[in-house]
């Protein structure tokens, strides 16, 4: 196994061209790889960004099991990339040990907090973003019924999930079927499995399904535009995976997070600590393109936007689930 991984990332690195002299970065991407059209592609998307604007190539490697972590996290350690960004709250443990044998190297961690000085700990309030596309599937639900179908079962999606039951029922929702795909790895990654789900849910009635699943939503999203129902998309943009029959994306702007540890090691101005991002630090947000337009009507748009400012302002605070796994919705 440690002859093939470090030969993954040998191969890797020998088809990117030379580094910058002052950053060489590097990202590690979670189990359903950078191409999953949802929060691995997001982060592969940042780093394009900051290779296309500023000509720095990046290495970069995709974990298929759990086992490969630290020891593809040392390696780039080894080699001196830096910074070192990896997408996903599963890195955890393996940068806790990297981060505190490489202290003149930065980190960044996606989803988790790890309390060392060179570590940069990114976190979303995702129950904000949830709470604004609650208040569009309400509105354009017929049946008054909408779904939430979660990847693995563990409190970050949870945050995704009551955000969203809280801003449907505010706008006048009667009933948010509830559902998690799975409680291993494998969850995020079950696009069949998905569907499945999404098909029992609009049998009970919902006609607007929000994944918050990684490449399971996949699967969700297809299910729902086959039964003629709505979905919504999450972490990347996806209204145009079904154009028309997804109503909006939650947008957690994990790209730009990927894009600001890339920039601030090149201009020699990163810092660690925990950074927590929601709508007032443009961390989360919803959706609006060509594909989507005729979706959200002017009433929509406005009760929406509305919300966004309140919830900015603090007029509305968007309950997360608390200690004994119960949402307040």
């Amino acid at each position: 196994m440690k002859r093939i991984v470090l030969g993954l990332l040998a191969a890797t690195a020998m088809v990117l061209p030379a580094f910058a002299a002052d950053v060489q970065p590097a990202i590690l991407y979670d189990l359903g790889g950078k191409f999953d059209k949802s929060f691995n592609e997001a982060a592969y998307h940042g780093a394009e960004k900051f290779k296309t604007e500023t000509g720095t190539a990046y290495v970069e490697f995709e974990v298929s099991n759990a086992s490969q972590r630290e020891q593809a996290l040392r390696r780039f350690a080894e080699d001196g990339r830096n910074p070192i960004v990896m997408a996903g709250f599963a890195w955890e443990d393996a940068l806790k040990k990297v981060a505190a044998e490489y202290p003149d190297l930065n980190f960044a961690i996606i989803d988790d907090a790890v309390d060392l000085p060179n570590v940069r700990s990114l976190v979303f309030k995702e129950n904000e973003g949830s709470y604004l596309v609650g208040i569009l599937a309400a509105m354009a639900s017929k049946s008054k019924k909408v779904s939430f179908i979660g990847g693995m079962d563990i409190p970050l999606i949870r945050k995704f999930e009551c955000g969203y039951v809280g801003g449907a029922k505010s706008a006048g929702a009667t009933d948010v079927i509830q559902n998690m795909t799975g409680d291993t790895p494998a969850a995020w990654n079950d696009p069949a499995k998905g569907g499945e789900i999404a098909k029992t849910q609009i049998d009970q009635g919902s006609d607007v399904v929000y994944a918050a699943a990684g490449g399971t939503g996949v699967g969700v999203l297809q299910a729902a535009a086959d039964a003629g129902k709505l979905g919504i998309g999450v972490d990347s943009n996806q209204n145009g995976l079904q154009p028309g029959k997804v109503l909006t994306s939650m947008m957690k702007r994990v790209d730009v997070a990927v894009y600001n540890a890339f920039m601030d090691g090149k201009n020699g101005t990163f810092k660690g600590g925990l950074q927590n991002l929601g709508l007032k630090e443009g961390g989360v947000d919803y959706a609006m393109d060509d594909n989507n337009k005729a979706l959200i009507t002017d009433e929509m748009k406005a009760a929406v936007e509305k919300a966004k400012a309140d919830i900015i302002s603090g007029k509305i605070e968007v309950h997360d689930y608390t200690a004994d796994n119960a949402c307040p919705y």
